[in-house]
């Protein structure tokens, strides 16, 4: 440019205008080119891109459209297209090639790995037969999906993208995979939702695999996570294989995210109980000491059982907090996981998440009455419980046992008959002493007035319990079918 505003050289100026004015900008584009632009606008129809050149690209609104029918793209959005026709008015763009092509364009979409449209014509040997830009081609079994296909005549009058995997111009033998495409939008997908990951993220999925240890859920196209048993529930789960069904919804909460060094796979622990909130927080609010509930025996140990008073909340019967009427060995002699039973609270630890409970509490205790019912040197009537070396125990009234000592027993004139009495059978006692603190009682042989009356008393055992022995055993049987 001189001093005086005029070019130095006319001739330069006007080759460099005449390129810029040219109908598509870019002399060396040609069909099967992918291109780079920004969204300018989005019509009903049509989508105009600037690539780059004087002439804006165009692609049909209906092509960009998801899955769900949904536009994912808005202006000013930057996409990768394929140059599908070029003319002096416009620049046809596209996701893929279609419609009829020379065998030229199928080889350069071959070797650029440009995506062409095919009709699924028909199933043959091995696979598929496809119409692509005009030709027959060929797809296998194993590359018309991702996942393994049953039936492929479900494919046939479909029209998908395909990539070419071989393009031979000699026999024109031209073979196509939907997999491969498929597999490489499956990878893309999956690094987006992993570059959106956070952990805390409460996200929807669905149940793929129901295992010992987990449940799997599928966050994302190809994209699982697990579900240690631990976080299923805030109750406890025993079998993690019954909690769902494949294919149900769930919502999740993602609480670890591991990269592996050796590949680009991600390990995704999630939680389910921890989408809703930790009922132990709220536990103070629904229990106090001395409390009557009604929980759910979960399992049992040497110990005790585990009862579950509310959803994600169970407290710890101890062996000794069972029963008052009977010494227990072991759980299972009262409860059976799965059965329901009352408890009483008789001791919160909330900080430890630990409740102490009692079956026996919550059922009363039956020495609660002795002082009114029973006195020393009273006569009554009892059922032989258990015999021992040492004596026998005599149950009075259900919860409410007595020992009769051995030395007793060989003291009083009817030791024989005594002998012959067998558990179940009824037998007439005096109370000699009550420890109402230590819940025991000394009994001692009843004072029969002569030897006759004993005899009479030994053959109606032999028969019949008595009216308060039946009731006593009736009593003493229902309480151990419960």
């Amino acid at each position: 440019m001189t001093d005086d505003g005029k070019s130095a050289n006319p001739e330069a100026e006007f080759a460099t205008l005449l390129d810029a004015y040219s109908p598509t900008g870019k002399t060396d584009m040609r069909v099967g080119d992918k291109v780079r632009g920004k969204i300018i606008s989005i019509s009903h129809d049509t989508i105009f891109v600037d690539i780059g050149n004087k002439i804006d690209g165009v692609v049909e609104t209906a092509e960009m459209l998801d899955k769900n029918k949904q536009m994912p793209h808005k202006e000013g959005d930057s996409v990768e297209l394929y140059v599908v026709g070029l003319s002096e008015d416009e620049i046809r763009l596209s996701k893929a090639l279609s419609g009829a092509g020379s065998f030229d364009l199928l080889r350069e979409a071959h070797q650029n790995a440009v995506p062409v449209d095919g009709k699924i014509l028909e199933t043959c040997k091995g696979g598929l037969r496809v119409e692509v830009m005009g030709r027959k081609a060929f797809c296998p079994a194993s590359q018309i999906d991702i996942n393994f296909v049953e039936n492929l005549e479900d494919y046939v009058g479909q029209t998908y993208q395909f990539l070419i995997k071989q393009a031979d111009a000699r026999d024109k033998n031209v073979v196509i995979s939907r997999r491969a495409l498929l597999s490489q939008e499956l990878e893309k997908s999956k690094k987006q939702f992993y570059s959106g990951l956070q952990i805390g993220a409460v996200v929807d999925g669905r149940i793929t695999k129901l295992m010992p240890y987990g449940v799997f859920i599928e966050l994302n196209p190809g994209v699982d996570g697990l579900v240690h048993v631990s976080e299923l529930s805030w109750s406890r789960v025993e079998d993690p294989q019954a909690f769902g069904s494949i294919g149900e919804a769930v919502r999740v909460k993602l609480i670890d995210i591991e990269k592996s060094d050796a590949s680009d796979e991600v390990k995704i622990s999630l939680s389910i109980k921890q989408v809703t909130d930790d009922p132990w927080l709220s536990a103070a609010d629904q229990f106090k000491v001395g409390d009557k509930v009604k929980g759910t025996v979960t399992r049992c140990a040497k110990f005790g059982a585990f009862v579950e008073i509310a959803a994600g909340i169970d407290g710890l019967v101890h062996i000794s907090e069972m029963s008052y009427q009977k010494r227990i060995l072991k759980p299972e002699e009262i409860v059976t996981p799965g059965d329901s039973v009352f408890v009483l609270v008789k001791n919160l630890d909330l900080a430890n998440r630990k409740i102490a409970l009692s079956i026996r509490d919550a059922e009363g205790d039956p020495w609660s009455d002795v002082p009114q019912k029973y006195t020393v040197g009273q006569a009554v009537e009892g059922v032989i419980e258990k015999k021992e070396k040492f004596g026998y125990f005599i149950t009075l009234s259900p919860g409410v046992s007595g020992l009769l000592p051995k030395s007793k027993i060989s003291q009083s004139p009817h030791s024989n008959d005594i002998e012959k009495l067998k558990e179940g059978n009824a037998i007439p006692v005096v109370i000699a002493e009550i420890s109402y603190r230590e819940r025991k009682m000394t009994l001692a042989p009843g004072a029969s007035g002569d030897e006759q009356e004993w005899q009479q008393f030994t053959r109606k055992n032999q028969s019949s319990l008595g009216s308060l022995g039946e009731k006593l055993q009736a009593a003493l049987e229902s309480k151990k079918q419960k």
